[in-house]
């Protein structure tokens, strides 16, 4: 556990104590904006947006490069489904390691190139089952193997060189559990200590998919001793001002917001969000302005380079206000 580690004061939590930081937009999104074909991908396996930091490196470098040209301080990488558990599903389980440490080269690759610092955020989406729930599928897995799945990418993004880990878009808090404790082995294991990030997903009515509320996930995750606890995907900023409210009046941890460019619409079997740069900005402006323990920002589905451009605007401008109080 965290209480056995070393713990020291990144540069990341150090500029996190300074200023309020930008993270990026989406990534599916932005790729599908190459459209790409079934050739594309790893062995034609449609889809397997992860493999395409070995097929398609140059698309990947592109999109974390528009990121950074539009003013985010932090990229995620392209591992959202890098955990064992999602790439045995294409037959890649056993490269779980290979799959996270190329995915960071890459957004490193990026950062190198700007002026300015850029922290690498690893990213570690869902496994795709639910411990928690009594369904036949979903809920037909053991704790260990979930725990498994998480520290083997955790190490992998670790070893790559990672600043920060990611578990985001929680669906299932008890998942969410397993993977903050296989971050910490893999953190054992490397004897090097990074932050935890802990981002869960919630419907408009404040609810995980399993119907657990921002108040049990968040007390349960904060008592592991994540560093930074969040909300994204799902909704985007207006429905989740409710959870933000309570998260902050807690005043515990910092708070970060990734929410999607609002509420989506299927339009022809495709989602489709309509939330402007300009929107989302204008609300992520009202968190940050109201609400002092939301330290993080930026986009999740649906926000693109211009929406993170106009969120490095926003932030820009309250600091130049804020300097000349």
């Amino acid at each position: 556990m965290k209480s056995k580690l070393i713990i020291i004061l990144t540069s990341f939590l150090s500029e996190l104590n300074k200023k309020i930081l930008l993270f990026d937009g989406a990534m599916g999104t932005e790729i599908q904006k190459y459209s790409p074909k079934e050739s594309d991908y790893l062995d034609n396996k449609d889809g397997f947006n992860d493999s395409l930091n070995f097929t398609r490196p140059d698309w990947i470098k592109k999109i974390h490069k528009s990121y950074i040209d539009a003013g985010s301080d932090c990229i995620e990488t392209n591992t959202f489904g890098s955990n064992k558990l999602k790439l045995e599903e294409f037959g890649e389980g056993d490269r779980t390691l290979e799959f996270n440490i190329q995915a960071t080269n890459l957004a490193k690759e990026a950062a190198s190139e700007s002026q300015k610092k850029v922290f690498i955020i690893g990213s570690m989406g869902p496994t795709g089952f639910l411990p928690s729930s009594n369904d036949s599928d979903l809920g037909n897995i053991s704790l260990n193997e979930i725990e498994e799945a998480f520290f083997l990418q955790a190490r992998g993004l670790i070893e790559g060189g990672c600043d920060v880990l990611l578990i985001e878009t929680g669906q299932d808090v008890l998942e969410m559990k397993m993977a903050v404790e296989g971050s910490y082995r893999a953190m054992q294991e490397l004897k090097k200590s990074i932050p935890i990030i802990s981002n869960v997903t919630l419907d408009q009515y404040g609810k995980m998919l399993l119907g657990t509320n921002i108040q049990s996930a968040y007390t349960t995750l904060s008592n592991l001793g994540v560093d930074i606890f969040g909300l994204n995907c799902s909704t985007g900023p207006v429905e989740m001002t409710p959870s933000i409210q309570w998260l902050c009046e807690q005043k515990e941890i910092p708070i970060l917001v990734m929410p999607n460019a609002g509420m989506p619409i299927n339009e022809n079997g495709m989602a489709k969000y309509l939330m402007t740069p300009e929107e989302i900005s204008t609300k992520l402006g009202e968190f940050v302005n109201k609400y002092e323990m939301v330290k993080i920002i930026g986009g999740c589905c649906g926000t693109s380079p211009q929406h993170i451009s106009q969120l490095r605007n926003m932030l820009d401008n309250l600091n130049q206000i804020n300097l000349k109080k």
